[in-house]
């Protein structure tokens, strides 16, 4: 017995820490029930969840928490020191930290197998270790020295006020991204947690776990996975279905890890912005990234863009840095040529979007379409952006082009109704996931006043209801959070 829980509560790399497993459940509860106890006691408070998180990012990476602490020790003093000497050397001190080890763990492979094929020389790749959320949390703490130095933000008062804020564990290996102008002012605030809170909490709990562990995993170990593992072996329209089933997967994947994250916050009495809002309902490529991965796309904005000159230094300027913007976004996301031929796509599709509604139909920021017009443009805009998921998803430009060439020309339509009703529990979660992405907002915020009206007993039904719905459609290995691997 004992052996068992040693076995449960140290690192194994195939048993990362998900929310969406038992042990988190069971562990949450004691922690939970230790934070309450601790409701008056700040300092002790803040060291809890400090120490809770370091372990919960053990549990995910092993002994790489170690990178975390030099994350925070460093840009904790360096970013003490600009608030005096506003030295650019300083911030390019920490950038050299942050990035540095950010592009050693994830990139040095990508670029030493680029310089090998330049050279002609035969490359294997090195045994390096990508640490869950190393991406995640070295922006967030780049985001802090860079304020620091702009002058928008004082430094923390203290070490354990940074260490709180950095390892906060429901942001720390998926995001949001969340700005230390938007979380430091919660630290020392006193605790706490009204009904709505909790109410929304349970809420967004409840749906980011139905979407990753009902919609996402089903759909993806019971056909998406298998079109992309072998396009060529499908149809066109299996593998069109595919594309249009990993679409729906990974926003349910990573929204439901964001839901869960916002929601386990405001129950722990802390609020986070935003990080999804329907983005397949948006009305083009612009509207799709002010929905999708609210987080990263601000801090691509304000941190790369901005940067770079943004719309100061003209428009063609202002087009080129919109592409390079993207460009960097997509190698953000992964050492692979896909991911910078994704973001290069998007970045192109914002830059002539912009053209476009400057100077054709010259509409302002703030136009809204409507009626068929609205209907077009998201239909477009959807499809466009599921079309970049193709190279997003696919391991290699080659598995993309197969996939493309079955659509293209080895479609038969025919065999459409043999495949759904063939996976119909599949489709049925893919037209349900659809179906509810347009549902609207004030449904949802009608559904929380309801379970803020229901109480504890009502907000513990939902999520017990979930919990068995999750163990009924579950599979016996784990499913990670596809945006672990970045």
């Amino acid at each position: 017995m004992s052996e068992r829980i040693l076995h449960l509560l140290t690192y194994h790399s195939n048993e990362p820490m998900l929310f969406s497993s038992g042990l988190f459940l069971m562990l949450f509860l004691g922690f939970t029930f230790i934070y309450m106890l601790l409701q008056r006691r700040l300092t002790m408070r803040l060291l809890f969840v400090t120490a809770f998180s370091y372990y919960f990012y053990y549990k995910s990476s092993g002994f790489y928490f170690g990178l975390l602490a030099i994350v925070t020790l460093s840009d904790f003093f360096i970013a003490r020191l600009i608030a005096v000497h506003k030295s650019k050397w300083l911030v390019a001190l920490s950038l050299l930290i942050d990035l540095g080890l950010l592009g050693y763990f994830k990139y040095t492979n990508f670029f030493a197998g680029m310089w090998a094929q330049m050279v002609g020389n035969n490359f294997q790749p090195w045994d390096i270790f990508l640490p869950v959320g190393i991406s995640f949390f070295t922006f967030q703490s780049m985001s802090y020295v860079i304020d620091v130095y702009r002058g928008d933000l004082k430094p923390l008062p203290s070490l354990l006020d940074y260490a709180f804020y950095v390892s906060f564990f429901p942001q720390l290996v998926a995001g949001p991204i969340v700005r230390a102008r938007d979380f430091a002012p919660q630290i020392r605030k006193p605790l706490e947690i009204t009904s709505q809170m909790f109410a929304q909490g349970c809420y967004l709990i409840a749906i980011g776990l139905f979407k990753k562990a009902v919609i996402s995993d089903y759909i993806s170990l019971n056909y998406v996975d298998r079109i992309f593992d072998n396009p060529s072996l499908y149809s066109g329209v299996e593998n069109l279905l595919g594309v249009y089933g990993y679409a729906l997967q990974i926003y349910c994947d990573f929204s439901g890890y964001s839901d869960m994250a916002i929601g386990i916050a405001l129950l722990l009495g802390f609020r986070f912005p935003m990080n999804f809002n329907a983005p397949y309902r948006s009305e083009s490529i612009t509207d799709f990234w002010r929905r999708w991965h609210i987080s990263l796309s601000s801090w691509i904005r304000d941190y790369i863009y901005i940067s770079l000159g943004g719309n100061r230094k003209g428009k063609v300027r202002q087009y080129v840095n919109l592409i390079l913007t993207m460009l960097l976004g997509g190698l953000w996301h992964g050492a692979s040529l896909n991911f910078i031929a994704w973001g290069g796509m998007h970045g192109v599709a914002l830059a002539i979007h912009k053209w476009v509604r400057e100077h054709v139909f010259r509409h302002d920021k703030t136009y809204r379409s409507s009626g068929l017009r609205w209907l077009l443009s998201v239909l477009l805009t959807f499809h466009f952006v599921t079309f970049c998921w193709i190279f997003f998803r696919n391991r290699t430009f080659e598995d993309s082009w197969t996939m493309l060439q079955q659509i293209f020309t080895n479609f038969h339509p025919e065999l459409f109704i043999q495949v759904v009703t063939g996976y119909w529990a599949v489709f049925a979660l893919m037209l349900f996931g659809y179906v509810t992405h347009f549902v609207p907002d004030r449904l949802q915020d009608r559904f929380i006043r309801l379970l803020e009206k229901g109480g504890v007993v009502v907000c513990a039904l939902v999520i017990v209801v979930v919990i068995y719905m999750v163990i009924q459609v579950k599979s016996s290995e784990i499913q990670p959070f596809i945006y672990f691997q970045f």
